[in-house]
């Protein structure tokens, strides 16, 4: 398993991905694969750009509502292992640890159904955290639903400590979630 920068070589793997009806957004799920899959179509090379967006110049984020809100820096990874297994996404605002109440977390993650149970999502994770402390943060959360708990073990076997049990905005639903921290190492 390796993260990759996603690139072209990389991209047919990725649409296979999303046409068959994965989507790293859990919870707009065939909405989001339908937008990713338009954009590729219009203008590939672009859609590849967009992964990599410090700056956050990209377009405004569709939140699982409808609403839009601005964007902040953030990339995504993908999850490699000679074809697409799943993505990571790190966001962050400059300066701070700090997120907007409409950003749950600073690191998501998700792996295609039929590479789940390899433990993928648990090194990818792993691989991910020095990127986040080379942005300059001192700890990333993590939010997942209280029933997923494959998703609590990834973040547990990566030094996650559970901050609090809390409602997500009415944005996402309104229901409950689970925050965890990943403190980076006094070494880093």
């Amino acid at each position: 398993m390796q993260l990759v920068r996603p690139q072209p070589q990389h991209l047919d793997s990725y649409t296979a991905a999303l046409q068959r009806g994965w989507s790293a957004d859990n919870v707009r799920g065939a909405a989001a694969a339908a937008e990713e899959l338009q954009r590729i179509g219009q203008d590939a090379a672009a859609f590849l750009d967009a992964m990599d967006d410090g700056e956050a110049k990209g377009p405004p984020v569709t939140l699982p509502d409808g609403s839009m809100v601005q964007r902040i820096p953030g990339f995504r990874r993908w999850i490699w292992d000679g074809g697409f297994c799943g993505s990571l996404n790190l966001r962050w605002q400059p300066g701070t640890t700090a997120l907007p109440p409409h950003c749950l977390g600073h690191i998501g993650y998700a792996v295609v159904p039929w590479k789940q149970r390899q433990g993928l999502a648990t090194q990818a994770l792993a691989a991910l955290l020095p990127e986040a402390w080379a942005v300059g943060l001192s700890y990333v959360e993590l939010t997942t639903d209280p029933d997923n708990l494959a998703s609590q073990r990834v973040i547990l076997a990566n030094g996650g400590q559970l901050v609090e049990t809390f409602t997500k905005p009415a944005q996402f639903g309104g229901k409950p979630g689970l925050r965890y921290r990943i403190h980076r190492p006094a070494s880093a």
